[in-house]
């Protein structure tokens, strides 16, 4: 019986330790704020006060949008405005504090400006849609989210910018449970068990053996043999298997109880998992990781793979809706520079030109290369090179997209088609980033910003330019389709034999500042544009120059003719690719993109 006892007293323990004695799965912290302020930050000390995934609920009247991004980009976008900070004291404990707008020294008004009111405040704006951001949610009245964020991430909860931030928050992580001696009270207590069992089987069999011989009865008469043969089981009679004794019986009980004890005990010992043994320490297995090199004192790329991929997808969406409306003001949120240039003028000749074909659309996916600049501040850049997942005959789009400031989206400077055979350089991975080449750089085998003269100059002197051999022009499409049509413009103007106009042409750097990316091979990728000019004069004071046959020139100056002639302006934006002064590799042309500027009639 003693065995007996100790077994079930060491299960018992064990079965308890996992259920009634167990601890709390998840750590729980509940967060009050004022519920007066827009905006709630959540610090990333604050969300990694315990290890493991976040699960953040955050409860309030009306719609509640919760955010989260690198914390200095958060801090960012909230310089401007009163918020809610919440983080880690030094004693431990989760406090809430007000953060006031950053002071910031206001210009000098010029000459009958008048100055900005010193107590001026930002004007409300909703946080969603930020292209800050790295992921963002929004509900009604309460919103439950996992989140496995860092410390180096914060957490921005509000409601439209408007309204009080929700000030109801609830964080859990949750809890490794571990009960070393759940494990082994069990299975020790199996296994006094089964020797219990074992004892008290020895024991019984002991004292049917201590019992001693029976007195023997009077001698049986001798008879014949009896048939033991079955006739009926419903007539009682003997069968030929001998009836059961005491002992047998006895014997199948133990048996029966037995089995079910050590089952159970089997069962329990199979549903203990690894935080019920004792955890005996040993060196971890060192487990192979990626090696991300990133030069010293580099900055954190301005944007992930993901953040990427949706900001093309939203650049995407808008030039598409102002492309189908001609809304340059549209447009004009997403793009900027010489991209924007072009789809003004698009538009302006599409309203007069029925049939005036649009720009080519921006392809909102697969984002397959993303380079960010890899810096803190503003303006930021990314690189893009994007497929058209609906044509697959398309030249995939390269871009090169801009923001400004902390509040301002993601717009794109330059937009251009990479070229059939352009083979890109190896860059770095997104996580890591490339810095920004300066413009007058001398590690580069020529500066960003004497890159587009030096290719005007090339476009009209060709292999006589100065350049020509700097620059890969065997598969330059770019190039070969200017001369191309240069040459036929001329051969047209000969052919009239009239004498009466004169046409001429020239490339000029254009007015956008050139931006360069560097690669993992010491180049850059160097994004530019060149602005090349037709100019067509009347010979003779007597002659006009018509418009009859040129609606797109007509289109945009607003005359019929002029006695003084036309500058037609084409627009070339360009991405090369600039090795460093030691490589044995030619500048090359990686994609462009050709559209009409403007035209003016000579003064």
């Amino acid at each position: 019986m003693a065995a007996f006892l100790l077994a079930a007293v060491m299960i018992g323990a064990g079965i308890a330790q996992r259920t009634v004695f167990e601890g709390p799965s998840a750590a729980t912290e509940t967060i009050q704020t004022d519920g007066d302020t827009a905006y709630t930050v959540i610090d990333g000390a604050v969300l990694t006060k315990f290890a493991g995934a976040q699960t953040l609920t955050a409860q309030g009247d009306g719609a509640v949008f919760l955010a989260y991004g690198r914390t200095s980009d958060v801090q960012a976008w909230l310089s401007d405005t009163d918020y809610n900070r919440v983080t880690v004291g030094d004693d431990g404990a989760i406090t809430t504090s007000a953060v006031e707008p950053t002071p910031t020294e206001a210009p000098t008004p010029a000459a009958g400006e008048q100055a900005p009111a010193e107590d001026a405040a930002a004007a409300p704006r909703a946080p969603a849609g930020s292209d800050l951001w790295l992921e963002e949610f929004q509900e009604d009245r309460q919103l439950t989210t996992s989140l496995q964020l860092p410390d180096t991430m914060s957490v921005l909860l509000a409601s439209d910018g408007v309204a009080p931030a929700p000030s109801e928050m609830t964080l859990s992580w949750p809890i490794e449970v571990t009960t070393p001696w759940a494990g082994p009270l069990i299975v020790l207590g199996s296994l006094v068990l089964l020797v219990g069992i074992f004892l008290y089987i020895l024991a019984i069999r002991h004292s049917r053996r201590s019992r001693g011989p029976r007195r023997k009865g009077l001698p049986m008469p001798v008879t014949e043999p009896i048939d033991l043969a079955v006739e009926s089981e419903e007539k009682g009679v003997i069968t030929a298997g001998a009836a059961p004794t005491r002992r047998s019986a006895s014997s199948r009980r133990r048996a029966f109880v037995a089995l079910p004890a050590i089952a159970v005990s089997a069962a329990l010992f199979a549903g203990c998992s690894a935080g019920s043994w004792p955890q005996l320490e040993q060196s971890p297995t060192p487990t192979p990781t990626e090696t991300v090199i990133v030069p010293e004192g580099q900055q954190a790329p301005a944007v992930t793979q993901e953040q990427a991929g949706r900001i093309v997808a939203r650049v995407a969406e808008t030039i598409a809706t102002a492309d189908t409306s001609l809304d340059a003001d549209l447009a004009a949120t997403r793009l900027s520079g010489a991209a924007l240039a072009e789809r003004r003028t698009n538009y302006t000749l599409r309203a007069a030109i029925p049939d005036r074909a649009a720009p080519p659309a921006i392809p909102a996916s697969p984002v397959e290369i993303v380079l960010p600049q890899a810096f803190d501040e503003w303006p930021r850049s990314v690189l893009t090179v994007v497929e058209d997942s609906t044509d697959a005959t398309v030249a995939p789009t390269i871009m090169l997209l801009t923001q400004d400031d902390p509040w301002s989206t993601y717009r794109a400077t330059y937009i251009a088609n990479l070229e059939a055979s352009a083979e890109l350089p190896d860059v770095a991975a997104p996580y890591v980033g490339a810095s920004r080449v300066p413009p007058d750089s001398g590690f580069l085998e020529l500066a960003p910003e004497d890159l587009a003269s030096a290719y005007a100059d090339i476009i009209d002197n060709g292999d006589k330019s100065a350049y020509w051999a700097q620059f890969d022009t065997q598969g330059d499409q770019l190039l070969a389709g200017i001369q191309a049509n240069r040459q036929q413009r001329i051969d047209a103007l000969n052919e009239t034999g009239t004498g009466t106009a004169t046409l001429e042409f020239d490339s000029v750097p254009g007015t956008q500042e050139p931006f360069a990316l560097a690669t993992l091979e010491g180049g850059a990728i160097v994004a530019v544009n060149v602005n090349e000019n037709d100019t067509v004069k009347p010979s003779n004071p007597d002659a006009v120059i018509k418009l009859d046959n040129n609606p797109t020139v007509r289109a945009l100056t607003g005359v019929e003719q002029s006695a003084t002639g036309f500058t037609t302006t084409f627009a070339d934006q360009m991405f090369f690719y600039v090795p460093d002064p030691g490589s044995t590799e030619q500048i090359r042309l990686l994609g462009y993109r050709t559209s009409i500027l403007e035209a003016k009639v000579i003064p």
